[in-house]
């Protein structure tokens, strides 16, 4: 049986999961982009697939995505530190960063990496609730945490979100905060003009509450 623990409402908080013995290189990718912006001093945390392995359920990814927090303004600095780390997969890298906030990176092996330049409070907001995922043989990474990526996927509004937020909502139960989502995606899906996507995540959540205790 795979061996878990979990702490709950830290950002240094450490869950260690139970992993298939076969070496997974996605998750090998992800747990070094952390170590590279770590050594430079970004904040960051991994999110978009990567993370849903750890809240949601097992699947394959082909990349890794991860929300860097810059601010406004700090924009060309961190895109300096980041390019010197990666190679990127595109033309012109710096000046598709300024203009669309992301970084479209590759590793060694070809693998790719999608860091996204955040400033919103939000952004802020999503790292410092993350946590890290300790995975034996693969590394530490550190991921939003569920509530966030219910957020993001719910914003993000594709039919493969949708399902996956389903899926993580019913594998954390009551785990989840789901005060906590409702709140955060109230102004982004305002700001998107899409006030409906709230109500999508709330008859989810509605249709997925856990049991009351007697």
């Amino acid at each position: 049986m795979a061996k878990r623990t979990r702490r709950v409402g830290n950002a240094n908080d450490i869950e260690t999961s139970g992993f298939p013995a076969g070496l997974n290189n996605i998750l090998q990718v992800a747990a070094e982009v952390g170590q590279r912006l770590e050594s430079v001093g970004i904040s960051y945390c991994v999110i978009g697939g990567v993370a849903y392995q750890r809240w949601g359920e097992p699947r394959q990814t082909v990349d890794v995505d991860a929300t860097l927090f810059v601010g406004f303004g700090n924009e060309k600095l961190v895109i300096d530190q980041v390019l010197s780390l990666y190679e990127s997969r595109i033309e012109s890298p710096h000046d598709f960063a300024l203009q669309n906030r992301i970084l479209l990176l590759q590793s060694k092996l070809g693998t790719g990496i999608d860091l996204s330049l955040g400033g919103l409070p939000f952004e802020r907001r999503l790292i410092e609730r993350s946590s890290v995922w300790e995975i034996p043989r693969h590394g530490k990474i550190r991921t939003c945490s569920s509530e966030d990526l219910v957020v993001l996927k719910a914003f993000a509004s594709r039919p493969q979100d949708w399902i996956d937020v389903e899926k993580v909502i019913i594998r954390q139960g009551n785990r989840l905060n789901r005060e906590l989502v409702t709140q955060e995606l109230q102004p982004l899906a305002e700001l998107k003009e899409e006030p409906e996507l709230v109500d999508q995540v709330e008859k989810l959540l509605q249709k997925h509450r856990p049991p009351t205790s007697p």
